[in-house]
């Protein structure tokens, strides 16, 4: 499946920052807002966006996995051009690091602002 250029694909799972999709739009993405994995996993078997923004949510009662980012982790990971930007909070960060060390990603620690935001992209 091709990746689609202007396509960022915005995961809000928990929220509680910023909605930054009119920065999005004004850097030229067509922006898809999903609000659970579920939906995420489901948008992706029929889209390839080029950057995806989601949160990290340590979840610990998961037994295998740190938390629903490594589902669509295991789907992303076979694009090589699709950029994934974690927000997270400090003190999830040696949780973190456990995705970081078998996924490439882009991480930003809360808060976050639309400079750092911009930076990234």
């Amino acid at each position: 499946m091709p990746i689609n250029e202007k396509l960022l694909l915005s995961v809000v799972e928990q929220g509680g920052y910023p909605d930054f999709t009119p920065l999005y739009q004004r850097m030229g993405y067509s922006v898809t807002r999903e609000t659970s994995m579920r939906k995420v996993l489901q948008f992706l078997k029929k889209n390839t966006p080029a950057v995806i923004v989601a949160e990290f949510n340590f979840q610990s009662d998961f037994r295998d996995r740190t938390s629903s980012l490594e589902s669509m982790m295991a789907v992303v990971q076979r694009w090589s051009n699709t950029r994934v930007i974690v927000f997270y909070d400090k003190e999830q960060a040696h949780q973190l690091v456990r995705l970081t060390e078998r996924f490439p990603l882009t991480t930003l620690a809360f808060p976050i602002t639309e400079a750092d935001v911009e930076r990234v992209l």
